[in-house]
């Protein structure tokens, strides 16, 4: 097996040496049993960082913490190990364009020639993605999709929607009162909406009915869009290490910044009947949420989550919560 083979069984951490000597991208992880034994840990990456910055941070030295991000795997872990925490990396959900990109392409278009007086925008991912579908396919169909996002009243469930409208130059009109369906809900419940033609921006697969209902009853016409859909990342057997390794308290925290995290983690449990390991694990850790809707969704399994930011859901608050909930 070459230094660059990645067994289906290996967790993806990435380790750098302090001499500076390249290592595998891949640290095989000891089974077994299928069970995981060992946490590896990524060193920095060398160069100056900001010495006012790392004193502001939390220390995390000691605390193996479990990453299962996927988009923004590499940037949170490595916020984390710059504080000294060892990283276990197991990105559970895997993010990918609609696998029909037809229906995409006719919202768009009908979005471009106004379609729509208001767009309520759910995720950030699902904004830039929809931008990357009009481009990819039809350099004027982006750019008239960027124009009529400049006319349209445009409602964000939270700062993510935001931050991807401020990377075009826009800004959301209106935020909702919390980043949850419910939030965008009672603010909806504020306006005017009858007659209105109202653009929405679903994800994944979930269709989210509680909304779209509250539109329709509110006399809107809605125009759903799902740009892009979740798949499985990690393998089977890695998850199902994870779960052990939490069980096992060889992993003193987690961090989610999904609800399809959650999701795939518990049905991974499920499968392979350790729904009572993952509870115990879970019960052991220090769990993280990156924000209300990850929250609930694991309050909803009855998980207590120790850290969440207050109203900044991004991976740095998330990671300065973690370091506020771990002890010293």
């Amino acid at each position: 097996m070459s230094a660059d083979t990645v067994p289906s069984n290996a967790c993806p951490l990435r380790v750098t040496a302090d001499a500076g000597v390249a290592l595998p991208r891949w640290l095989p992880i000891a089974y077994a049993g299928g069970h995981l034994l060992t946490c590896a840990r990524r060193m920095p990456a060398p160069g100056p960082a900001d010495p006012s910055d790392v004193r502001r941070e939390p220390d995390l030295s000691g605390a193996c913490i479990a990453v299962p991000e996927t988009r923004e795997l590499d940037v949170f872990s490595a916020l984390l190990e710059r504080r000294g925490a060892q990283v276990l990396r197991c990105p559970l959900i895997a993010i990918r364009d609609a696998p029909d990109p037809g229906p995409v392409l006719d919202w768009l278009q009908g979005f471009a020639d106004g379609a729509c007086d208001d767009l309520v925008l759910l995720t950030g991912e699902g904004l830039r993605r929809l931008l990357a579908c009009a481009q990819r396919h039809d350099a004027a169909l982006h750019a008239g999709v960027v124009a009529r996002l400049a006319q349209v009243r445009k409602i964000a469930r939270g700062p993510k929607p935001g931050r991807a409208l401020r990377e075009i130059g826009l800004r959301s009109d209106i935020e909702a009162a919390a980043p949850t369906t419910a939030g965008v809900i009672q603010t909806l419940a504020t306006l005017d909406l009858r007659g209105r033609r109202v653009g929405v921006q679903l994800y994944g697969s979930e269709p989210n009915w509680p909304l779209r209902d509250a539109l329709q009853q509110a006399g809107a016409v809605v125009l759903p869009v799902s740009p892009y859909v979740y798949a499985d990342a990690s393998d089977v057997d890695a998850v199902v290490a994870l779960i052990d390794a939490m069980d096992d308290g060889r992993v003193q925290a987690i961090a989610f910044t999904s609800m399809a995290q959650v999701e795939r983690l518990y049905r991974v449990a499920a499968d392979g009947a350790r729904e009572a390991t993952l509870t115990r694990g879970l019960a052991r850790s220090i769990v993280a949420a990156v924000g209300p809707v990850v929250a609930d969704a694991l309050a909803a399994r009855g998980v207590a989550v120790h850290a969440m930011p207050a109203d900044d859901y991004f991976m740095k608050p998330l990671m300065r919560a973690l370091g506020a909930a771990l002890p010293r």
